[in-house]
Formats: C-alpha cells, sequence, structure tokens
C-alpha cells in the first residue's frame, strides 16, 4: 500500500535586512567603548553593507541617520560583529527620534567563547595561506579559514528572523 506523502510547504528565502525609505532623521552618537578600532556598517537600501570612516578606541562620532536604517559595527581589523547597545545590530526607532538630544550608542565587545578568542589569535599570527600546515585538528583548519564577514552575519540573523517567526506562528 502506497502512503501519501504530504507536501512540505516551500521554505521562504530569509527576508533582506536593508535600510527603508524614511524622512524621519535621529541624530545619534556612535561611542567606541573598545579598545579596537571599529568600522561602522551601513545596510543600504539592496541590503549591501556600506562601511564609513572608522572610529578610533574610545571616540565617538555625530551621526544623522534615519527611522530603519540597519547599522553593524565590526572590529577593522578581523572584522568580527561588535556589539551595540547589547544587541548584534543597531536599527534607530522613534525614540531615537523623539530624543531632543543625540542619542547614544554605545558599541562595546560581545563575550566570545575561548574558541571564538584563539582563532582570532591565531588568525592575526598566522599567514591564511599557512593554516593548513599547522598540527591541529582539521575541523579547526575549516574553522579558521572561514573568516567572519558582514554578509554572512546578515544571513544568520536573517535566518535567526525566520525561525523566531515560524515559532510564534505555531
Amino acid at each position: 500500500m502506497l502512503e501519501m506523502q504530504h507536501p512540505v510547504p516551500a521554505r521562504h528565502p530569509p527576508p533582506v535586512i536593508k535600510s527603508y525609505n524614511s524622512r524621519i532623521s535621529c541624530n545619534v552618537i556612535f561611542c567606541n567603548r573598545t579598545l579596537r578600532v571599529v568600522r561602522p556598517v551601513w545596510i543600504n537600501f539592496n541590503g549591501e553593507p556600506q562601511p564609513f570612516r572608522d572610529l578610533q578606541p574610545g571616540t565617538g562620532r555625530r551621526m544623522t541617520t534615519y527611522l530603519g536604517h540597519p547599522w553593524m559595527f565590526r572590529d577593522a581589523e578581523t572584522d568580527t560583529c561588535l556589539q551595540v547597545n547589547g544587541r548584534e545590530m543597531f536599527i534607530p526607532n522613534i525614540s531615537h527620534h523623539a530624543s531632543p538630544r543625540e542619542s547614544l550608542v554605545f558599541i562595546t565587545l560581545p563575550v566570545y567563547s575561548l574558541k571564538e578568542i584563539c582563532l582570532q589569535r591565531v588568525r592575526g599570527l598566522v599567514k591564511r595561506e599557512d593554516y593548513r600546515k599547522l598540527e591541529i585538528a582539521r575541523s579547526l583548519h575549516d574553522d579558521l579559514e572561514d573568516h567572519p564577514t558582514v554578509e554572512k552575519d546578515l544571513q544568520r540573523i536573517a535566518l535567526r528572523l525566520v525561525e523566531k517567526r515560524e515559532m510564534q506562528q505555531e
């Protein structure tokens, strides 16, 4: 006897994280609270990262941005994602617009795992072409070669948003 198989619903592609057309401006101060050089990255209207001028450690920059314009902050040397007000991304909302003063946006280091700290350190000391020469587990060779990028982080965040929506619908 043949069993009827139910069609599996097609999974929609993850949403594109991008800026939306908004004429509502927000004045912010991006405050680099790390000892690292930070690269602010605005996600444009097509979902493409647009890097801005680096922020030196302990400095800040006044910016005018707009409601619904996502920003990420990267370590300029390693391209690892930094936190902004305790999150991976800053998206100005109405409270940032309503404030009569600039809103402070604090850029800090996330809590990295010991493995991630070691990967960052080895990437800084060893040339890419020499990773496979290291006498370490093969899986670590793969991890070393999988450098962080803003595009990978955007994709991961978008997938997390899809999963969150699916859980809310259940």
